[in-house]
């Protein structure tokens, strides 16, 4: 693991603290691509951490500095999710499995990170979770259960069959027409899962806002709309 902060795209929280931890894959071809674009001045866009296919991990931002890579986007009606958390960028074009040393590489690397910021395993979602209007990452290919098995993100059982748009908004999904919810909690949850919304959908759904667990009210939020995406991202706010 690295400890140096190559990446100058950076700023101050604006007097929050990392609550959330986002995973991101990087979209681009291999990790030296990735990694000199979120570390270009001219790119303005970053993420504190940077996840190689061979399991080395590199610090590129501060933890306690503001990375730029959600973008805009909400969860649980929080938005400015860049101050908010942390953000993982997990080298992979978007179509490939993700290789086993990677994957144990950010287990490590999620513990660390749980642990320093005291976060459980609800605080850890994807950029499409956030930002399912315009995000797909990590994508269907990344292996949510696995890490739910070690306590590193939620997994649903089965639950009773709800209206889905209630249980989307108590697990945190933003503001979104119904296809577009949809389409992003099957990306993170049933990614086999096709056509029309089933009851499979619901329970699940369900099942995941029972144990979801829901963040103290705060003042209202000062900074709309956040920003930053991953390594193919826009300018940042």
């Amino acid at each position: 693991m690295s400890d140096g902060f190559p990446s100058p795209n950076h700023g101050d929280r604006r007097g929050q603290r990392p609550e959330l931890i986002v995973l991101h894959y990087t979209g681009m071809e291999d990790g030296p691509s990735a990694r000199a674009r979120l570390c270009d001045p001219a790119a303005e866009v970053s993420a504190h951490w940077l996840v190689h296919e061979d399991g080395r991990t590199e610090a590129l931002v501060p933890e306690s500095r503001r990375a730029w890579h959600a973008g805009a986007g909400s969860w649980q009606g929080r938005d400015d999710i860049n101050s908010r958390s942390i953000g993982i960028e997990i080298v992979n074009p978007g179509n490939c499995p993700f290789p086993a040393p990677q994957m144990t590489a950010l287990r490590d690397l999620l513990r660390q990170i749980m642990r320093r910021w005291t976060l459980g395993p609800d605080a850890v979602i994807g950029h499409s979770d956030m930002a399912p209007d315009r995000k797909c990452d990590p994508g269907p290919r990344f292996d949510w259960q696995a890490l739910a098995r070690d306590g590193l993100a939620l997994w649903p059982a089965d639950g009773p069959d709800q209206p889905l748009p209630l249980s989307l908004d108590t697990i945190g999904y933003p503001a979104a027409d119904p296809e577009t919810r949809l389409a992003a909690f099957r990306l993170h949850y049933r990614p086999w899962a096709q056509g029309p919304e089933a009851p499979a959908d619901r329970r699940a759904a369900a099942a995941l806002a029972a144990i979801t667990k829901r963040p103290a009210p705060s003042l209202a939020n000062k900074y709309p709309g956040g920003s930053r995406a991953s390594a193919t991202g826009q300018r940042p706010t």
